[in-house]
């Protein structure tokens, strides 16, 4: 039997890099906790993909924290977001895509309603769950 091979460690200007990106990502997910036009669940998985190449201190981190880590381990065991997650985000979308459309000028009123669109047709592709702690 041969011996399992073993990933070769990342240079360490890669996994400052990945670090990197990972914080961005958290920390503008966190940003779109609060903010309306801007999505948590996205960046969250995004600096969960990004701390996987950079450190698994920081991974495990995520992965135990009681908010974000159930969505991450949803997303790797299965692709899926709970269903409340999903409705939460569409309805969401929609009131900052209506309050944009007015606030903005009515050139630019109608991109944020695009690109949620966009986000809110890939959502609908997903396999839902239903919300709570993972199976």
């Amino acid at each position: 039997m041969a011996p399992a091979l073993l990933p070769r460690p990342r240079p360490h200007w890669q996994r400052v890099l990945w670090g990197s990106a990972g914080l961005l990502a958290l920390a503008t997910g966190i940003v779109g906790a609060f903010l309306p036009l801007l999505p948590t669940t996205p960046f969250v998985l995004l600096a969960a993909f990004c701390f996987a190449r950079s450190s698994t201190r920081c991974e495990r981190w995520l992965l135990a924290h009681p908010r974000f880590g159930p969505l991450i381990h949803n997303w790797r065991e299965s692709r899926s977001i709970p269903l409340r997650a999903k409705q939460i985000a569409w309805v969401m979308m929609a009131l900052s895509s209506a309050l944009a459309w007015w606030m903005l000028p009515p050139r630019f009123g109608w991109i944020p309603a695009l690109c949620c669109a966009a986000v809110g047709a890939w959502m609908w592709t997903l396999p839902s769950r239903p919300s709570g702690p993972p199976p």
